[in-house]
């Protein structure tokens, strides 16, 4: 059986100074993983390679450094055996073929050196097990010992050992089994998806930081719901966000039903997929109705009631992010802001839309109008076309208004027109419960368009609210 070669998957010149410097040291030299199974699903150039070398890859690395023209630094991982560069954009990392076997408490294995056999054994999967020789003799030459380039054209995702001994060695693969198959959309063979089920316990040895560079990798794939799909399906979900499997389930009484908020919520965050590629703002989309399984209540004259779930969930945001040691900056913020205010426009939607609650709506919401919109416009996942069109056409009402309003009335980053300084000037106060009650009674007044959003008429209205609370204005003779 004739080899397959493809030559011009190596065009990139770094593959040349490779091939160059494995002859001089004389060792093999492969490129491996990733950039092969892109490269043959015609997937664009990949800016991260891999290179296994039968001997050191440290020592390859600091070679081809050598004979590059812009003499890249060399970083060197001495306890993984590992070594890397740049060369322009593109990232080249090298190690050495080895041979793992693992302990049972540990995803970190005991390390030997091995031959390509050994180190495509090691692979987690067979469409990442694939090589390209770099060696002079068999440039271009494919080495596919598990026919990953037929689970490709199957667009399977299967191990290259046994599946079972393969995720419970590093149960990290199980988490990117699942993200490869939302990014690839792939199908995981069924052995597989019934190691994963089997082993599922052992995701709990791996640290939080890992999970969620991978739930990181498959909420931003073009569709999420098929990722998180499969980790429900697999039990890893109620293990990671159980937050998130609380929702799931319809109840029923007295013949009054409420819609089952887990499928909703991985509609919603498909739907904003469509929108945007900002990572924050999908989780967001995702934990938009956390909050819905523990305020869930039935009433016999209304049916299910979910009171609070935004305020309820926006805490819950908190406790999630700290439990997965995931960011509590700014990015923490905006999805809580967000998961707080989500039901916001749509009330406004369903209701005669005032200048007043258009007025408060851009003011509570700030630099994060667009991204609430969008999270809301989201959210609507009827399938009644007559409901679906008139939501959105009252979206698009409530945009429409809100440009006006913000022309108008200017709140984006509102700053009081009379600042508290000019208060205690005014009156002769020192700081007092006085100032924050006419600072209040002005915004107040601004939002319910009592008066404009300008100095004078906000300097007159301080003037006349220091008067009811029995304040003398004080004139410097």
């Amino acid at each position: 059986m004739s080899i397959p070669k493809y030559p011009e998957a190596l065009k990139p010149k770094i593959f040349d100074v490779i091939s160059q410097a494995s002859e001089e040291l004389a060792l093999e030299s492969y490129v491996i993983g990733g950039y092969v199974r892109d490269f043959l699903l015609n997937r664009g150039s990949a800016k991260d390679i891999d290179i296994v070398a039968v001997g050191s890859g440290i020592e390859l690395a600091k070679k081809v450094a050598s004979l590059l023209k812009h003499k890249p630094k060399v970083q060197v991982f001495k306890t993984y055996g590992t070594a890397m560069l740049r060369d322009g954009d593109i990232e080249v990392e090298f190690v050495g073929a080895r041979k793992e076997s693992y302990t049972e408490d540990s995803r970190n294995p005991m390390v030997k050196n091995g031959s390509l056999e050994d180190d495509q054994n090691r692979r987690d999967f067979t469409i990442n097990a694939l090589a390209i020789s770099l060696n002079k003799a068999t440039f271009g030459n494919l080495i596919d010992p598990f026919d990953g380039i037929i689970d490709l054209e199957r667009e399977l995702i299967r191990t290259p050992l046994n599946p079972d001994i393969t995720y419970s060695d590093d149960p990290l693969r199980m988490m990117r089994a699942i993200r490869f198959a939302t990014q690839l959309d792939f199908t995981i063979e069924r052995k597989s998806l019934d190691a994963i089920t089997e082993n599922k316990e052992r995701i709990k040895i791996i640290t939080n930081e890992r999970i969620v560079d991978e739930l990181n990798k498959i909420m931003l794939s073009t569709k999420p719901s098929k990722g998180f799909l499969l980790l429900e399906k697999t039990g890893l979900l109620p293990l990671l966000l159980p937050e998130l499997t609380a929702l799931k389930g319809i109840e029923e009484k007295e013949g009054q039903k409420h819609k089952d908020n887990f499928y909703h919520t991985l509609e919603v965050v498909d739907n904003i997929s469509e929108n945007t590629s900002d990572l924050w703002l999908r989780w967001a989309a995702l934990l938009h109705d956390i909050g819905k399984a523990p305020t869930k209540r039935f009433d016999k004259k209304i049916g299910w009631t979910f009171h609070g779930h935004e305020f309820v969930g926006s805490k819950m945001v908190y406790k999630l992010f700290k439990r997965l040691k995931m960011p509590l900056n700014d990015k923490m913020k905006l999805v809580q802001k967000l998961v707080l205010m989500s039901s916001r426009p749509i009330v406004i939607a369903e209701d005669f839309i005032t200048d007043s609650a258009v007025r408060r709506l851009i003011f509570d919401a700030g630099d994060n109008l667009e991204e609430l919109m969008t999270l809301c416009e989201a959210d609507i996942t009827t399938k009644n076309p007559k409901r679906f069109r008139r939501y959105h056409n009252n979206f698009k009402t409530v945009r429409s208004k809100i440009v006006e309003v913000e022309e108008r009335d200017h709140l984006r980053n509102f700053q009081p027109p009379v600042s508290g300084e000019e208060i205690m000037k005014t009156f002769s106060l020192k700081p007092s419960r006085e100032i924050g009650l006419i600072k209040e009674a002005i915004k107040e007044a601004i939002l319910e368009g009592e008066i404009p959003n300008e100095y004078g008429a906000a300097h007159k209205f301080m003037l006349q609210k220091g008067a009811e609370l029995g304040l003398e204005v004080v004139t410097n003779s």
